[in-house]
């Protein structure tokens, strides 16, 4: 793709979160720093305490999430994983991060995996994050810093996209995400807390764990961390 108009390539959560950014404890400031401008990546390693799932009429929703690295539909205690936040240029210039996280629980032979690309709406001073192998869900997100640094991200609106088909999701049919991320002075380490709720089926999947992170020097994602497609659509 040529001629291709270049945004920014500051921290898409600075340019979204304003000055508020600054009042993130400064190991988060690091870790969504992320960007192409400033040329570092951030790879966590660590060990989820707990993943859960609802109730089993949960399994085949999580299941269908699974077909494309959306949603992870293993339960699991002390389970190793990875969350790898790469800087790239999109093929249609938009500064992007790359938020895919493995997951290593015991007795599967392989890796569980979720699959998940953000970029900065300008227009609306929104994150878009594009979910699974082909950006089919975009999901709107709401930031907000806590009194004590920690970042708390609440997942909003829906948008499915393949081809030329696209629609609001419905969320009767999905679930909110509310994540909290923080940093522990005393254990040096990051905390991380998801649950996943639908308004009717109540809870449907959720972690808590914690890692450390490395910041190698990057502006571009591995092959292996990118969508198949990218879509165009906020």
């Amino acid at each position: 793709m040529t001629d291709v108009p270049r945004e920014s390539g500051e921290s898409i959560f600075r340019r979204a979160l304003g000055a508020d950014f600054d009042r993130l404890h400064p190991q988060l400031q690091r870790r969504f720093g992320v960007s192409t401008d400033d040329g570092y990546a951030c790879v966590g390693r660590g060990t989820m305490r707990r993943i859960r799932r609802g109730p089993w009429w949960t399994v085949p929703f999580l299941q269908i999430g699974r077909l494309r690295n959306i949603l992870v539909a293993d339960v699991g205690q002390d389970v190793p994983f990875t969350v790898e936040n790469y800087p790239y240029r999109d093929p249609l210039g938009r500064e992007t991060v790359t938020f895919v996280r493995e997951y290593r629980v015991p007795g599967r032979r392989r890796p569980s995996r979720f699959d998940a690309t953000m970029v900065l709406d300008a227009g609306r001073g929104t994150i878009v994050d594009y979910l699974g192998t082909h950006q089919h869900l975009a999901v709107d997100l709401d930031l907000q810093v806590e009194p004590d640094g920690s970042l708390l991200l609440r997942s909003g609106n829906q948008r499915f996209y393949e081809g030329l088909l696209g629609f609001r999701f419905p969320m009767l049919l999905s679930g909110r995400a509310t994540l909290r991320e923080r940093y522990d002075d005393e254990a040096q380490v990051f905390r991380i807390d998801l649950e996943v709720r639908n308004r009717l089926f109540g809870f449907l999947f959720g972690y808590d764990g914690q890692f450390t992170c490395d910041y190698p020097a990057a502006t571009t994602a591995p092959e292996r961390l990118l969508p198949v497609r990218h879509e165009r659509r906020f």
